[in-house]
């Protein structure tokens, strides 16, 4: 049976008396948030022996696999590298069914795990946290939830994901329409009925790139309206029989060795040869060869300077708009498909599957927001300044506030009252991006700054959580209560995140690794959103401030 959070009781601020205090219900480690991160923090503190809960805002697990539950959703990292590493008999038991899990067989897997584990007694749902105030004199955070009960710990940990809070365009006029509208992350539990319908869908990010073949195959009319194309390359997804699942189960060793050694977590490293070094003949057939891999290789197999030079950002990014030309039927449909403000893999790469064949549908139908921009919402559908559309259906993929989005809905109160999102006003700062001047007990895992945020989520999760677990241990073997960074080595950090920015092109792109939203009031510069220097240096990083007992922490 599900847990829920049904008990009120009467909202805390700042010191608690003895007898207020006796109300709340008290735990030695909270974990804010029920997905990937929140999952396996909860298995390790339960290891140590913590008294601990997840409060998850949902009326389940899952996270982001929980609610992103729209036709095409998947994985773009390879099924057998995201999941979790740490049971062996959790490896060899589990049969994914795809190279590129499809959202609901990750969601299973995630179950699977919980009731494995025996972790969801630990768990409770329908938790949304309004506030959580830290206490200087009992050294303890106050928990309050949107329903107005309340929680006390000492260990506040927060995995509420990088991209947990959806963004609804600046439109006039949404509430109006008279049918059925949503974001994709709201994507209705019940069955959409899409076949005979006609359709908008605004945005062409990573989110649309899988869901607009998907509702093209049903629709009657879809009318896909764009305003800032992105690179987008083959994710060549295929099923795993049950011989190539034995074969890469006996290879898990390898595999998680492999991520172990690349950048970005996954089992593609980058070509060490600088672009211009190669023949012209043999880096085009290299980016054959590339095009026609699977997964993230395009993006993090390629030639390294690719990431990093103009010149060699220009010749690669030349070649997949020859592809993407060859592969749309009307040619000026493809030009607005090919994007001119910025080169390919400066951000981030959506992997698609038949979404430029799309748009060879006569049912299927381009809208370029740059030309004719949406003047607004009407009741029977979207009126730009060309034309009105009469739609039955709205779906909004406009994307995420990422990084800080889920930060920001929740009011953490620090030291001499200082708000989070008042610190964090112009961006995250951070150390490790752990955790931040003013907030002891805080711990932030996956969150802005980290090097587990800006990986293979799976294995930087791991890391992440992993390291946190020991901090703690070594906490509780020590007689240590309080763990507190200084903002002399936040400001270090910050400056080695802001320098790690200049290496790479994407430093130069707005896009949401560069903390830019143009629907959000503010997002408008650049912010210091993710760690660049690669999961293998900032595991270094990690592994050193351990074994110098935990420098850049004051430990009491």
């Amino acid at each position: 049976m599900r847990a829920a959070c049904s008990a009120s009781y009467r909202a805390a601020s700042g010191s608690q008396t003895e007898t207020e205090a006796s109300a709340l219900q008290q735990y030695e480690t909270i974990i804010i948030g029920g997905g990937l991160t929140g999952i396996y923090q909860l298995y390790r503190l339960l290891e140590l022996g913590m008294d601990t809960v997840v409060l998850e805002a949902a009326d389940d697990l899952g996270g982001t696999w929980y609610h992103n539950r729209y036709p095409g959703c998947r994985f773009d990292s390879e099924s057998y590298t995201y999941g979790y590493s740490f049971s062996k008999e959790l490896l060899d038991e589990w049969h994914w069914t795809e190279h590129f899990s499809p959202q609901p067989e990750t969601l299973r897997y995630l179950n699977h795990v919980a009731d494995k584990f025996d972790l969801r007694q630990h768990m409770r749902f329908g938790c949304r946290v309004k506030t959580a105030v830290y206490d200087e004199d009992t050294n303890r955070w106050t928990v309050s939830l949107e329903s107005g009960e309340n929680f006390r710990c000492r260990i506040l940990i927060t995995a509420i994901g990088v991209l947990s809070t959806p963004v609804m365009p600046k439109l006039d006029g949404i509430d109006q329409f008279r049918g059925p509208s949503f974001h994709t992350y709201h994507w209705p539990r019940e069955p959409v009925e899409l076949r005979g319908k006609r359709v908008a869908i605004i945005g062409t990010g990573a989110t649309a790139v899988q869901l607009i073949p998907e509702v093209a195959k049903q629709a009657a009319q879809l009318y896909v309206m764009q305003r800032r194309p992105n690179w987008c390359a083959p994710l060549h997804n295929a099923p795993i029989d049950a011989a190539e699942m034995a074969d890469i189960r006996s290879r898990y060793d390898e595999i998680f060795a492999q991520c172990f050694k690349t950048a970005g977590g996954f089992i593609h490293g980058h070509d060490r040869r600088k672009l211009f070094e190669v023949p012209e003949t043999e880096r085009r057939k290299f980016f054959e060869e590339l095009y026609a891999s699977s997964g993230f290789r395009i993006w993090l197999g390629n030639f390294r300077d690719v990431l990093m030079d103009e010149a060699a950002n220009e010749e690669f990014t030349q070649f997949i708009a020859e592809k993407i030309r060859q592969r749309v039927n009307n040619p000026e449909v493809a030009e607005k498909l090919i994007p001119k403000d910025h080169g390919f893999g400066t951000r981030r790469v959506p992997m698609e599957t038949n979404f430029y064949e799309t748009f060879n549908r006569p049912t299927v139908e381009l809208v370029d927001l740059n030309e004719s921009p949406i003047e607004c919402i009407t009741a029977t559908g979207v009126r730009t300044s060309a034309r009105d559309y009469d739609v039955d259906l709205i779906v909004y993929a406009t994307g995420f506030d990422a990084m800080t989005g889920a930060f920001d809905r929740i009011d953490f109160v620090g030291l001499d009252g200082e708000h989070l999102s008042d610190k964090w006003r112009d961006g995250p700062i951070t150390y490790l991006g752990l955790q931040s001047a003013g907030f002891p007990n805080l711990l932030m895992l996956a969150g802005p700054q980290s090097g587990s945020g800006f990986t293979n989520f799976g294995r930087g999760v791991e890391e992440g959580v992993d390291w946190a677990t020991a901090m703690l241990a070594y906490m509780r073997d020590n007689g240590f209560e309080t763990i507190a960074t200084t903002s002399e080595f936040e400001d270090a950090w910050v400056e080695e995140v802001k320098e790690l920015y200049g290496l790479l092109l994407l430093g130069k792109v707005k896009s949401w690794f560069t903390g830019y939203n143009s629907n959000i009031e503010g997002r408008d510069k650049m912010r210091y959103l993710a760690y660049n220097g690669g999961a293998p240096r900032y595991r270094k990083t990690l592994a050193e401030v351990a074994q110098s007992g935990y420098q850049g922490f004051e430990l009491s």
